[in-house]
């Protein structure tokens, strides 16, 4: 009887830790998903949408995660907005 009652604590210990292991490496998985969908790159002007020169002003750093803290991001809608507002006063 106590050896089955130690299989059951055991069996029950390494399943509960094999269910923590799986919930946190999703739990990475996500938050690391997350922060690449915060990368800039597709809504900048630099941005060419080809995969052999993906940035024209730093194309090592673009769709990476050195890209969040890009100081060269310019944005397509204040671009074309600007562009817009210009082509009228004329």
């Amino acid at each position: 009887m106590l050896h089955l009652i130690f299989c059951i604590v055991l069996w029950s210990i390494i399943g509960s830790l094999i269910i923590w292991g799986i919930f946190k490496k999703t739990k990475q998985g996500i938050n690391y998903v997350k922060k690449l969908h915060q990368i800039p790159c597709s809504n900048c002007v630099y941005f060419t949408g080809d995969y052999r020169l993906k940035c024209t002003v730093d194309p090592i750093k673009a769709m990476t995660e050195n890209a969040l803290a890009c100081k060269d991001f310019a944005s397509k809608s204040d671009y074309s907005i600007n562009n817009q507002v210009t082509s009228i006063k004329k």
